[in-house]
């Protein structure tokens, strides 16, 4: 697949309980959803950088900063209970239909801020050389190995990956690596078809630097990243 026709889509709606408008919020001067969209335009690797959201602060913003904001998301996609891949494909289809279809989507969480451009470049060159439209996402080193993980049974422990592994080294184990959140990419076609990034085939983009793959959920994780945007602006 040469110079593939990819669309970005960074979703972002007005709702947030733990962190109110924090799609909005300041962080190192800039909104939040700026840091996604200043590291999307700055690849180079895409069609379009679309936003998704319900809100029409939001889409503004979003449109200042040099985003396509072509309609607000309709309120069914918005709420709590709704599904990331249902926002995807409502932007894929809703696209398509005005611009022609493209090859492949990249999902861009606006809560994974420090994501570089130069990541995205490779995460794009990683899916063209596997050629087959399976996904790329991305994965930090796991901070808890799940070797020593466990569910409850009752007061009991039960470790997830069974007793064996306990009784190792931790340097003798494989090394794990957990999703980070800030990239998915897929072909069009693998999207529509599984309605999911996830299959068996997928593959790793790993992020060894553990800012890059920095997620904002809660308070604390903003006050995290509060301090990542420092040094981040400091060794430019």
């Amino acid at each position: 697949m040469a110079e593939p026709r990819i669309l970005a889509v960074v979703p972002a709606r007005g709702g947030s309980k733990r962190l109110p408008r924090k799609n909005l919020l300041p962080l190192a001067g800039r909104p939040l959803i700026g840091w996604t969209l200043d590291a999307a335009q700055r690849s180079g690797c895409f069609t379009d950088v679309l936003v998704s959201t319900d809100d029409a602060e939001i889409a503004a913003t979003a449109q200042s900063l040099g985003a396509l904001v072509p309609w607000l998301r309709p309120a069914a996609l918005a709420g709590d209970t709704a599904r990331s891949i249902d926002v995807v494909l409502h932007a894929l289809d809703r696209y398509a239909a005005a611009h022609g279809e493209v090859d492949a989507l990249m999902l861009l969480q606006p809560t994974s801020p420090f994501r570089r451009p130069e990541t995205i470049r490779r995460a794009v060159a990683q899916f063209v050389a596997q050629g087959s439209g399976a996904s790329v996402v991305s994965v930090s080193p796991a901070a808890t190995h799940p070797a020593w993980t466990f569910s409850l049974d009752g007061p009991r422990l039960k470790p997830f990956c069974g007793w064996e592994p306990l009784n190792q080294r931790s340097q003798d184990l494989p090394a794990a690596y957990t999703l980070n959140g800030a990239i998915y990419l897929a072909s069009a076609a693998r999207l529509r078809a599984l309605q999911s990034f996830f299959a068996e085939d997928m593959q790793a983009l790993v992020m060894p630097d553990a800012h890059e793959g920095h997620d904002i959920d809660t308070e604390e994780d903003w006050l995290q990243a509060e301090h990542i945007a420092r040094l981040e602006l400091a060794g430019r």
